[in-house]
């Protein structure tokens, strides 16, 4: 039998849950966090179409973050990926 995470009122709630034995605990139920370590220093304004950021914001309030981490994390992806090789011009 798995054990699933309940939802806790309180923070004694979650450390009693935490004092047994979880061995037996599904892990389904878990999606990976990522911590952000690196301070934040540097600034960038720029402007998109009202649509670009409409659709932003609702990708992000999906993820259940704000849509500025959501727009940190595009670009984090986006420059961790491989590069396709491109013609030169």
């Amino acid at each position: 039998m798995s054990i699933k995470i309940p939802e806790f009122a309180t923070d004694e709630e979650a450390e009693a849950f935490l004092d047994q034995d979880l061995s037996g605990l599904d892990f389904s139920q878990f999606k990976p966090a990522h911590f952000e370590f690196a301070p934040k220093t540097e600034r960038v304004n720029m402007r998109l179409p009202k649509d670009l950021l409409d659709a932003v914001k609702a990708s992000a309030s999906q993820e259940g973050m704000p849509y500025q981490r959501f727009i940190r994390r595009a670009l984090e992806l986006a420059v961790s990926r491989p590069q396709e090789a491109k013609p030169e011009r």
